[in-house]
This record gives C-alpha cells, structure tokens and sequence, in this order.
C-alpha cells in the first residue's frame, strides 16, 4: 500500500509539473533506455573490442576532442581497431594498412551517409542541403565537375585574382591579423557568385553565421536534431538567415538580367531548379569554401613560419610572370597572375604543390566516414555489421612517424611515400575523392601568389614575439590552435601594386 500511494503522488507531481520538466524528463529516460540497451547488446566473437566505459562518456569526447579520444580509444582497447555506440549508432575505428586499403576501396562503405553523423556544421534544410534524392545528388556532382572544366575554370582565375586583390587592399599598408579571421572571404567566389562575394556586408555575414553553426555542432545537436536545444534554435536561426542570402542572390541575378561568369550563373544557364541551386551553394560555402579558407590559413601561417620555404615560393611566382610575355612590370600584380595559363599552374609549380601537400597533411584533421550499407564486411580481420559506421582518423597515416619522420614537423621536401600504400590521403583516397580537387589547388596557388609577392610577413603571437603555432587536431573544422597559443600574422605592403 506505501508503495502504490508513492508512486500516485509521483504521478501527480509530474503531471502538475511545466512542460519544460516534463520534456527533460522524458529526454532523460530516453537516454537512459537507450544506454542501458546499447550496454546490453551482445558481441559478436569477431567483432573490434569495445571500449571500457559507458557509451554516454564517448559523447562529448567524440565531437570536442577526437583526435586525443581516438587515440586513447586505441590505447585503451590495445587494438588496431576497437567499437563504441552514439546513442543507438555502432561506429568502428580502424587504422593500419591493410585497413586504410580497405576503407576507402569496400564498395557497401557509403560515404553520404557515413558524413550525417558529422553533418551538424553543414547547413541543413530538407530537400535543399539533406535528404536529397540520388539523381539531386548526381546533379550536384555533376554541375561541380562542370565548373572544374579547363574553360570556366581559366575564365574564373581572374575574378578569383580581383577578390583577393579588393580584400588584401582592405588591410592597409602593415598590420597584424588573425589568419582563420582574415582569408577566408578570399576564397567566396569560386562557389557563389558576384553578389556575394562583391558585399562585404554579405561576406562578413555569412562568416558570422556559419560560425554560429561551427559552435553550435554539439553531440545534441547532431545526435538528436528534434531536440530543441538552444545551440539548435541558434542553428536553424542561422541556417534560415544563410538560406536568406543565398536566395536573395538568386533573385538579384534573374531580376538584373545580367549574366555574369560564376558559380551562379553556371548554374542558372543550366535550367536547374532553384532549391538544387541554393543547396549547391549553401553546402559548397562550407565544404569548399570553408575548407579552402582554413588550408589557405594554415599555408600563410606555415610559410610565415619558414622563411626559407616563403622564399622558395617567391622565386617560383616570380619565375613564371618572368617567362609570361603577356604581362608588363607596370601592370598590377592581380593583373599580371592573370595572365599565366591555367596549365602552367597546374604543372610547373613544383613547390607551391609540395607545400600545398605538406599543409593538408599536417594541418587537415579530418576523420573519414563511412556507412556501410552492404552486407556485413571484414577490415583486417574485424566483423563491421551492415548498418555501423566506420571511422578511419587521417592521424593515423598523416602522423605516422615510419611513414613520415618527425611528423609535426612542416617540410615539404619530404621524399614521396612509395612503401605505403595511400600514404597521402589530404584529397581522398580509393572511390571517395574529393571533388572539388582542381579548383581548390588553383584556387590556393591564386591566393597565396599574391599575398607572398604582395606582402612581407611573419607570424608573431599576442605580445608581438615570433611563434610557430601547432595545428590542434582536436579542432575538426579548423586545426585551429587554442586561444593562447594563436599565431597572428604581421605583415607589410611591398612596393609591388596588388
């Protein structure tokens, strides 16, 4: 009888209660149904070890510090590969050789789907930018290859020239600047169009929100969506504002009936519907554009570093507007980029690659993500169960020390890897790479030709004192080194006009 009156008065006490508690109580049980069946589940005799620990202290270690838990993960377990759940998900963690080989070449590893589990910084609207159907799929990536072509891509590397000009002109003669703050607008153009990029208002705002959206990719946020948290509010805020200018920028275009030679109006000329288009340049903003921003960011940061490769790079610029007829001494320095031949980029720039490499090994902390949405699967002898997600860490090759010696150090004129195969995986590897490959390698090339002939610099921290900032990979968007350890870059006009 004590016990039946107890739980009447529970009853009447949660139902008298708001809303607001009754919603986080229900979330809460929730939760611990959910950790309580996936703690219960049994493992297969060959399946990967799993972590000693409750899934709900994974969590917030995955989303705010993968690279140090990843690397405890395999510590912990003493495997080359180990399993945890997120929430109700199985993911897998490998690494090693023949495991490299097998996740980016096993066919039932599904990389759009493995990538919602991270998508939380992209933004996402429904039809637009997620839940898209194969053939909406098949036509981005087909209208992403289009602007790769030779022809658009030579008629894009002028305007790719004049942004960077009108944004470098906009720092003055000398000063100090926070790379991850400064370089990204230099690379709009190449995945919007001329509205966009031409606004600083626009450009600053849309820094500003998907900033919004870096921060508010919580483990809620991405793992339970429907949750309305207040990162999520601030998300969808943010996501409706980016949706905003996107398409106001459309309207602009079909309004103006001028036709211009970009992104947009590629994409317009090509009769395609309107909501493949803004989701083309909403998620390209982010996975190019921002992308290209923080590996232009660290490639200024490193060469600041070491002037000796800074030099190298100088020579190498000025050697091709040397063998340029088309340029004259008196022209302006965008002006005269412009006019060295897209192959000349692309194949006689030995070092501006070799340091385009070395940045996105040391400073790209991506971790790989597939679905498998095959039938079970083997990786190096481990069982991965249709429906788990599987996680391959690029630290695992990029910061290997058999496969590169010293490997925090920045050097470009490491030996290529020959003994291992995909030693190098900064584009993708196997069926899965990158492909905006071309116009990011150009696109990083412009930008850092005409900051190297345009400015003389070094990187200082706060007080002014030379620095050589580390990349920290717990950051999975930007590398970017804790607040105190910051490197800024100090730089000063040559006599060259921009």
């Amino acid at each position: 009888m004590p016990y039946s009156i107890g739980l009447q008065a529970a009853a009447n006490a949660f139902l008298s209660a708001g809303f607001a508690t009754q919603f986080t109580f229900g979330v809460v049980i929730f939760l611990l149904i959910v950790i309580t069946t996936s703690s219960l589940q049994a493992e297969e005799a060959d399946a990967p070890p799993s972590l000693p620990c409750f899934s709900i202290f994974t969590i917030i270690p995955f989303f705010r510090s993968r690279y140090d838990f990843l690397n405890w993960g395999f510590h912990a377990t003493n495997s080359s590969a180990f399993q945890f759940n997120l929430l109700r998900n199985t993911v897998v963690v490998v690494s090693g050789e023949s495991a490299r080989q097998a996740f980016f070449t096993a066919k039932g590893l599904d990389l759009t789907e493995g990538f919602k589990i991270l998508s939380g910084a992209i933004p996402m609207v429904r039809g637009v930018t997620s839940n898209l159907e194969p053939r909406r799929i098949a036509m981005i990536h087909k209208r992403l290859g289009s602007i790769q072509h030779s022809a658009p891509l030579t008629d894009m590397i002028p305007l790719i020239l004049d942004d960077s000009r009108r944004v470098m002109d906009s720092w003055g003669s000398s000063g100090k600047f926070d790379p991850f703050e400064s370089i990204y607008s230099t690379t709009l153009r190449s995945l919007s169009c001329a509205e966009i990029s031409e606004n600083p208002i626009n450009v600053k705002r849309l820094k500003t929100l998907y900033d919004i959206l870096d921060n508010g990719t919580t483990p809620a946020t991405v793992l339970l969506p429907w949750l309305p948290t207040p990162a999520m509010i601030k998300k969808l805020w943010a996501t409706k504002q980016i949706y905003e200018i996107v398409s106001s920028a459309i309207q602009d275009r079909e309004k103006s009936g001028i036709s211009r030679n970009d992104t947009l109006q590629m994409l317009l000329d090509c009769g395609d519907e309107k909501l493949v288009v803004v989701g083309f340049i909403m998620g390209l903003l982010i996975a190019g554009a921002r992308a290209t921003g923080t590996t232009a960011s660290w490639l200024i940061t490193f060469l600041g570093c070491h002037p000796d490769w800074r030099v190298k790079a100088v020579a190498e610029v000025e050697s091709l507007l040397a063998h340029t007829q088309a340029s004259s001494s008196s022209d302006s320095l965008s002006c005269r980029l412009a006019t060295i031949p897209l192959g000349t980029w692309e194949s006689e720039t030995p070092v501006l690659d070799a340091i385009i490499k070395e940045t996105t090994r040391v400073a790209q902390p991506h971790t790989a993500m597939r679905r498998n949405l095959g039938p079970p699967l083997y990786i190096d002898g481990k069982l991965i169960p249709t429906g788990a997600y599987v996680v391959y860490p690029f630290s695992d090759v990029h910061l290997d020390p058999t496969i590169y010696p010293d490997p925090w150090k920045f050097d470009p004129g490491r030996k290529s890897v020959k003994h291992a195969p995909f030693a190098y995986v900064g584009w993708g590897g196997g069926k899965t790479l990158c492909l905006g490959t071309r116009l990011a390698k150009v696109q990083l090339k412009l930008i850092t030709a005409m900051f190297l002939l345009g400015f003389r610099h070094t990187v200082v921290d706060k007080s002014g004192r030379k620095t050589n900032p580390m990349p920290n990979w717990n950051d999975i968007l930007l590398c970017r080194p804790p607040s105190d350890q910051t490197g800024y870059v100090s730089y000063e006009r040559t006599d060259i006009p921009l």
